[in-house]
């Protein structure tokens, strides 16, 4: 932002509040706050969720040069590492880089995603979107084993298809908001391979081409979810309650689609609280 010929660099204060970011993102896939991880591991992922709703708060919603937004960002990252950050979310998230040795790249793979959503509105094929996958969500998940103790070249691997997937799926709950902030992440080469246009994707209900179209790309989520198995089974503790969770969560919402049909323009898909738990008990069963 400029004022005559001086630029205006944003401030911290334009960043939101812990609260506004846990009041905004409580019931998605990464909620982490659960009293079953313990009071000091619940806390510590606490931190990196924030952190990851932050970014995304900061490239999806915040008034303003949002690329300035992200910069700054970026500087908290590098005083999270060196030095102390301002913002509050920052400074507890410091604590937890400490504590646990945290590697600095998944940080700034979560700002360069961010920073592809200014430019980048939608993607040509699914390697494309599974690319910046790579970039929005698999860093939580590896962030979520550092922290547990279980990071591996092996683990992270079976992470990063089960973040995807988990990305995935809510993309394809999402379709309607998102084309109507304008993006759409349903690849355009299966868009007219079904024969669906970007007018269909702001319907009030889902056409049957849609339809197909998700049912098509919920089964691409649901192949790379399977790897949670394996995973699952690699974790001790409540790294594997935590991770069974995460899964659980993901084929609860792979189911609910199912059962609406894939209309996900009519209103609201979620799961139900009920099925993610029973999903989550089968998952930490190896039940699939």
């Amino acid at each position: 932002m400029t004022v005559g010929t001086t630029e205006v660099r944003p401030g911290i204060g334009s960043f939101p509040s812990p609260e506004a970011i846990r009041g905004r993102a409580g019931g998605e896939n990464f909620s982490v706050a659960s009293a079953l991880l313990g009071r000091k591991t619940a806390h510590e992922l606490l931190t990196i969720y924030d952190y990851a709703r932050l970014v995304d708060q900061l490239g999806d919603a915040a008034p303003g040069d949002r690329a300035a937004l992200l910069d700054l960002l970026e500087e908290e990252v590098d005083a999270a590492f060196t030095g102390t950050p301002r913002h509050p979310i920052m400074r507890a998230l410091a604590e937890t880089i400490s504590a646990h040795r945290l590697p600095r790249d998944p940080f700034q793979r979560l700002i360069e995603a961010n920073r592809r959503d200014q430019v980048r509105p939608e993607y040509e094929t699914f390697a494309e979107l599974v690319e910046y996958c790579q970039l929005s969500a698999n860093p939580v998940g590896e962030l979520v084993l550092h922290v547990f103790g279980s990071a591996s070249p092996t683990t992270v691997e079976l992470s990063d298809d089960v973040c995807t997937a988990l990305q995935l799926i809510e993309h394809w709950q999402d379709v309607g908001e998102d084309a109507a902030n304008g993006r759409i992440y349903l690849p355009a080469e299966d868009r007219d391979r079904f024969g669906v246009s970007d007018d269909d994707l702001r319907s009030e209900h889902a056409n049957s081409a849609l339809r197909r179209l998700l049912a098509f790309e919920s089964e691409r989520a649901a192949d790379l979810l399977t790897s949670g198995r394996l995973l699952v089974a690699a974790l001790r503790g409540r790294a594997r309650l935590a991770v069974a969770g995460y899964v659980g969560g993901g084929r609860a919402a792979l189911a609910a689609l199912a059962d609406a049909d894939y209309d996900v323009l009519g209103g609201p898909v979620r799961a139900r609280r009920s099925d993610r738990a029973r999903l989550t008990v089968r998952t930490l069963g190896g039940r699939w």
